[in-house]
């Protein structure tokens, strides 16, 4: 079977490392396969869903390449839904109830006080027809509960032990007990549907076979299975994966809003850094840098990742970037290293990629061999006599071991007392690349005129 997988993200907040997380398995296991990626947006809640967050999620699924071949939003499914919602009210899947949220509060607080599970008891089943037509007449809204499949004959509307199972693509053989559960709210009052139907329905729609998502939804793809049934539907097959804790052990959901894909883009990190670690964290394989989204897709395998919570680490997401960059050749940034006006060739790239954190330094160590720059001197008098023994050019790597042999030998100078005065002088930073390879590209004009200690 050729896979067509989804995304379904609520255009209500921007997309964090959780949904990517998400989004990138479905992605990679679509790719790996040759199958298809569907982006849909779960937009039925009207009041916190915004257009500003669907572009939001559109420009950050483009900016990692995570490129879909179809796209839809359920605001604009609204007769799909219809449709569907009269079927299964037609067959007696749906049903209308009119209690308030007080009087089934109520309900609860007395089950619960009686030791019993604090489920919906049916009441509004035993409606007549006429109660109903009378309830509406009066004004009043129903909503409509899915009636689950967990009664018996002969045991009435009484819930019985009725388990549904799947085999989990990631989580092995999975059963939920539909016995324990309450029948779904699947239309609100106002006749708003929710995510628990609408998914169903889009699912079937748009041939999905397989589904990715958190394990949060173990519950719903009980419920959800039972929905497909009841619409004629053969269910998909489901995965499940763990959700992601912080470095302390600590659930993400505080810290979502630093946690965004827009704060990872704002701080220059590379979407392949991203999407590697969204890929392999919680995984048995080790989390390293790779250079496509192809490489990515080819590990993947569903069998690899934990059932125990993944540990997202802000700071190792920092050095995978680093590490990254570090091993991208020149022919991969060039463009970029053009559009950001550096004019370095490959020499540049290869002195300074091993010191970048990220991108933007890049421009930082251009200006550094390039630009004007405030030199730092530190000894003077070594600097001074650094300057009379500057070799000629045409200079090479080797430039600088002959040089500083020339000022040891003219200062006495060794060690740090030599080699961290002219790094101030030529840089005005206290570390950086070696300076064998940035010495060539500065030129001779500029660093006898640093070493003097003018800005150049």
């Amino acid at each position: 079977m050729t896979p067509r997988v989804r995304f379904a993200p609520s255009p209500t907040g921007r997309l964090h490392i959780g949904n990517i997380r998400t989004a990138t398995l479905n992605w990679l296991f679509a790719r790996k396969h040759g199958g298809s990626f569907l982006l849909r947006l779960d937009d039925t809640d009207t009041v916190r869903s915004t257009e500003e967050f669907a572009a939001a999620i559109r420009d950050d699924l483009t900016w990692l390449g995570l490129t879909w071949s179809d796209f839809a939003r359920q605001q604009d499914r609204t007769d799909r839904y219809d449709e569907a919602a009269a079927a299964l009210k037609a067959s007696g899947a749906l049903y209308p109830c009119f209690e308030t949220e007080e009087e089934l509060d109520r309900r609860r607080k007395r089950q619960l006080a009686m030791h019993r599970p604090p489920i919906y008891d049916r009441a509004a089943l035993k409606l007549t027809p006429e109660e109903i037509a009378a309830k509406i007449a009066a004004g009043g809204k129903p909503h409509w509960r899915f009636r689950l499949p967990n009664t018996s004959e002969g045991r009435g509307l009484t819930p019985q032990p009725t388990l549904i199972s799947w085999n989990d693509l990631i989580r092995g053989d999975q059963s939920v007990d539909l016995g324990s559960l309450s029948d779904p709210v699947l239309i609100r009052g106002d006749g708003t549907y929710l995510y628990t139907f609408t998914s169903v329905i889009d699912d079937i729609d748009f041939a999905i076979t397989h589904i990715v998502r958190g394990e949060d939804h173990v519950t719903n793809t009980g419920v959800q299975m039972a929905i497909f049934e009841a619409a004629g539907a053969t269910p998909p097959a489901f995965g499940h994966h763990s959700l992601l804790v912080g470095a302390d052990g600590q659930a993400l959901s505080k810290r979502l809003g630093a946690l965004s894909i827009q704060s990872f883009r704002d701080e220059g990190l590379e979407p392949m850094a991203v999407l590697c670690h969204a890929a392999l964290v919680g995984t048995s394989d080790a989390i390293e840098p790779l250079q496509s989204r192809d490489e990515l897709a080819a590990k993947l395998d569903f069998s690899k990742i934990s059932t125990a919570p993944g540990r997202f680490d802000v700071a190792e997401l920092k050095v995978l970037n680093s590490k990254l960059l570090h091993t991208l050749e020149f022919a991969a940034v060039a463009e970029r290293l053009r559009a950001a006006g550096i004019e370095g060739r490959e020499d540049f790239w290869n002195a300074v990629r091993g010191n970048l954190e990220t991108f933007a330094d890049a421009g930082t160590w251009w200006n550094v061999v390039a630009g004007d720059i405030e030199p730092v001197i530190e000894d003077s008098k070594l600097t001074v006599a650094a300057a009379s023994v500057l070799p000629d050019a045409p200079w090479s790597e080797n430039t600088w071991s002959e040089w500083t042999a020339a000022v040891k030998a003219k200062t006495g100078a060794k060690g740090r007392a030599l080699f961290h005065p002219l790094r101030l002088a030529l840089t005005g930073l206290e570390a950086g690349p070696e300076l064998k390879t940035l010495l060539p590209l500065m030129g001779r004009d500029r660093v006898l005129a640093r070493l003097a200690g003018k800005r150049a």
